[in-house]
């Protein structure tokens, strides 16, 4: 049997921190063939980026790795983690690349796409001029870019989310590497968009030979992508098998509650019966585009002419790809977006009121954003950031009685009073959603508007908040209009579901009905990049 291309014996990976020295991981090892995929999944800080950045040493100045990472990129073998410095740098890019998590962090918002890409041919080839923008343009072709000699011109901000992600795969694949590590590649992607960038790395692995290293926490992409799967937990390797194998027959009882957290259950729908929450006419939402020398003012409709009505207790969920209108009508419904046609919120029409009429109503219609991390300040306190809309809404509140709310939310939202005085940096994802979830329910919201509040979690800690937030509507008979990209969590949480294609309402219906049996072809195709396992 030929050599492992890459093979990790024993990597340990301590950080010297200012109080002591902590572990991030022990003792990992692992191995991947030429032409192979293996998929390392787990929880967040279960080790999974680190194992890959410690591949390629980029880890930081404080990280203390140890143990070897035998490389066969070429016929003699090499320890990464002891090859000198200007060999390492060889290396990355030419033998090895890596496509990272977050595109928009990862590309330059200064320079063009084709620069950027260019870059790296610059620094491990002697493509230089014509013949480098060649290759650039191939490569954007080789991804599926359309229009790639303009699109070489534009900057990461004009591109969508999976056209980012295909120029990402573009500069990995510059130099032809031999191993593609892949972090979370597919993330707070739309389905349709995911299974495009899934179909197109199998294309380009079978095109160059390549090895894939794929870092997920979704089990339904790992079922149908990769060949063997790696399981890791606080560290650690907890066991390892080929896909098949490890679906069928879970060993270690981690791996078992991780296949079990996939969203389950649903909710009955309201009857016909119960009174409106919010109801909308002919809603509609324009953009001014921007202004061109010589041609009249363009608009774009984002909305365009919905009929909508929520019935209190109910659940709505609205699906559909980037860019189909979901998150602009949820804001436009709560009056966050100027928009024209009708909307009333239970006995109040909303459409004429200006930002001090509406400030009465803003405490029972309460938003919780996709990013908690990006919806809380970190300069407050967790307890400050929960009880700032007592202080707007409810400022005949004394202290003690603010204190004593945030307290009871809190505790609603199963977390720990005693760490209100902590910042948001210092809970983890899942904590964090919680956080924003009780600064909405401090205000004691009949209406709920819930933007993809679980797109960016791992399904362990998907489930918890999908559990949570079913126990918090049963509590306090909440209206939730519940906006995702993702149809599982949509089906397990929402009693009607709206599907959304450019800016219009493709379809709709009680939501164990449409996902049974969806008649537009749109919404056929969601389902088949949803449930990747029903469409093999």
């Amino acid at each position: 049997m030929p050599h492992p291309l890459l093979e990790l014996n024993r990597l340990r990976v301590d950080f010297a921190l200012p109080h002591g020295r902590v572990t991030a991981i022990k003792d990992v090892s692992f191995s991947l063939q030429a032409g192979e995929t293996l998929a390392l999944v787990g929880e967040s800080g279960s080790g999974k980026s680190v194992s890959a950045t410690a591949i390629l040493r980029l880890l930081p100045e404080m990280a203390l790795p140890s143990g070897t990472i035998r490389w066969h990129g070429n016929q003699d073998e090499e320890d990464l983690l002891s090859v000198p410095y200007k060999r390492m740098r060889r290396i990355r890019g030419n033998e090895i690349s890596m496509i990272f998590q977050e595109p928009m962090t990862s590309l330059n918002p200064l320079q063009r796409i084709g620069r950027q890409i260019r870059e790296v041919l610059d620094k491990h080839t002697s493509l230089r001029g014509a013949a480098a923008n060649a290759r650039v343009i191939d490569l954007l072709e080789q991804v599926g870019i359309p229009d790639p000699h303009r699109r070489a011109t534009s900057y990461p901000h004009e591109l969508s989310g999976g056209q980012r992600q295909r120029v990402m795969i573009a500069m990995a694949l510059a130099c032809e590497p031999k191993l593609l590590i892949a972090d979370e590649p597919t993330t707070a992607l739309d389905v349709t968009v995911q299974a495009q960038i899934l179909a197109l790395l199998k294309e380009l692995q079978q095109r160059y030979g390549m090895a894939i290293l794929f870092i997920t926490h979704d089990l339904g992409i790992v079922r149908h992508f990769a060949d063997r799967v790696c399981v890791m937990r606080h560290g650690e390797v907890v066991e390892s098998a080929p896909t098949q194998e490890l679906f069928e027959c879970p060993r270690h009882d981690y791996t078992r509650m991780l296949i079990d957290a996939e969203p389950h259950g649903s909710k009955p729908p309201v009857p016909s019966s119960a009174p409106v929450m919010l109801d909308a006419k002919d809603l509609r939402v324009r953009f001014a585009l921007k202004k061109r020398l010589f041609r009249p003012n363009e608009v774009f409709e984002a909305v365009r002419g919905i009929d909508l009505t929520i019935r209190k207790g109910q659940t709505v969920g609205i699906v559909g790809e980037s860019g189909s209108g979901k998150s602009t009508l949820g804001r436009a419904l709560l009056r966050l977006l100027e928009s024209s046609g009708d909307i009333r919120f239970e006995d109040t029409e909303l459409t004429h009121l200006d930002s001090s009429q509406l400030r009465p109503l803003r405490a029972r219609m309460q938003v919780v954003f996709q990013d908690p991390f990006g919806s809380l300040s970190p300069r407050l306190t967790v307890g400050e950031i929960v009880g700032e809309g007592l202080r707007v809404h409810y400022p005949e509140l004394t202290r003690r009685q603010r204190t004593e709310r945030v307290v009871q939310a809190l505790e609603e939202v199963s977390l720990d009073p005693t760490m209100r005085q902590r910042y948001p940096h210092e809970f983890s994802g899942g904590q964090r959603q919680r956080i924003a979830i009780a600064r909405a329910l401090v205000l004691k919201p009949q209406f709920l508007l819930l933007d993809e509040p679980t797109s960016a979690l791992d399904r362990s800690v998907q489930a918890t908040v999908i559990e949570l937030l079913r126990t918090l509507q049963q509590r306090h008979e909440l209206t939730y209009l519940f906006i995702s990209h993702d149809l599982a969590v949509v089906r397990a949480l929402a009693d009607t579901v709206l599907v959304m294609w450019e800016g219009r309402i493709v379809e709709q219906g009680e939501t164990e009905a449409l996902f049974r049996e969806p008649r537009e072809p749109y919404t056929r195709e969601l389902m088949r990049a949803a449930f990747l396992d029903q469409a093999a």
